[in-house]
């Protein structure tokens, strides 16, 4: 009689313990990603946006630039047309208005209740609210400035060789993550939109007129001439001007400010001097805001 041989059932494999998750990098990678495509998604929305922050700044290079084409030869230093001479300040202050917006959609955001879905989501770092915001204007602003300089150089008013190229982004990304740390910053420390709308029309012209966007500091009041020379925007127009000079140094003196001469290297250094500072200023309120 033979005896029936029990069964051992299915096979499985042995199990080498549980398998490993994503590292803590990709978990914020893919949170800031996936909030950076929100705004995005917003923007294809509301495409006006986009198309109006491109618009404004060309029609000032082109009526400014036309304004200005008979402008007195001693005028601008080393000679040159005022296009060229315009077009640093604009890719400036386009790149500057774009980062100071970017507290406005996170307003709105804590106005209509959206902040405090993502502060009781399970995020693996809250943090990655604020690189979206930071990621969304940085592209945002590259965008519309390539735009101003395909335009410029369209109109004849030069175009920067790859290390000119090199110091535009450089500049740029430096005066973007500066002040989006402030409009972020403003953003959480105002009581709403209306007041960070105020604050940012109040801050636009006087800090574009305080600066050598539209003119030189030697055609300035000696007052004046001061304030252009001690302002954030200068310092980011400076060395895109020079960019488009031809050949760059860091060296090279790009402003002649009444204090002494200002190099290159020196505004490059202010520029990141201030994100870093602006960053670490509102990281207790961040702190406080996204716990």
């Amino acid at each position: 009689m033979t005896s029936a041989t029990p069964s051992l059932g299915p096979v499985r494999a042995v199990s080498e313990g549980p398998s490993p998750g994503p590292s803590a990098f990709a978990e914020i990678r893919q949170e800031t990603l996936a909030l950076t495509r929100r705004l995005f998604v917003q923007l294809a929305r509301r495409p006006s946006t986009l198309v109006a922050g491109i618009l404004q700044p060309l029609i000032w290079l082109v009526l400014f630039g036309a304004l200005f084409a008979n402008a007195p030869a001693g005028l601008l230093p080393g000679g040159g047309s005022y296009g060229r001479f315009l077009g640093a300040g604009v890719i400036v202050f386009t790149a500057f208005s774009a980062a100071l917006n970017a507290g406005l959609p996170l307003m709105f955001d804590r106005e209509f209740g959206f902040l405090n879905r993502l502060l009781v989501a399970p995020l693996r770092s809250r943090s990655s609210i604020v690189l979206a915001s930071v990621l969304y204007i940085t592209s945002l602003s590259l965008v519309q400035s390539l735009a101003i300089m395909v335009t410029a150089a369209l109109l004849g008013y030069g175009w920067p060789g790859a290390t000119g190229l090199l110091v535009v982004l450089v500049t740029l990304l430096l005066l973007v993550f500066a002040v989006t740390a402030l409009s972020l910053g403003l953003a959480f420390a105002l009581p709403g939109h209306i007041e960070l709308i105020a604050v940012i029309f109040v801050a636009n012209l006087p800090l574009l007129f305080a600066s050598t966007a539209l003119a030189p500091i030697s055609f300035m009041p000696a007052w004046l001439g001061w304030l252009a020379a001690l302002n954030p925007l200068t310092f980011a127009i400076e060395p895109i001007r020079a960019a488009y000079g031809g050949t760059f140094d860091l060296a090279n003196v790009v402003l002649n400010a009444p204090y002494g001469d200002v190099t290159a290297a020196t505004c490059l250094g202010i520029l990141a001097a201030l994100a870093v500072g602006l960053f670490l200023a509102i990281r207790p309120l961040l702190d406080r805001k996204l716990t």
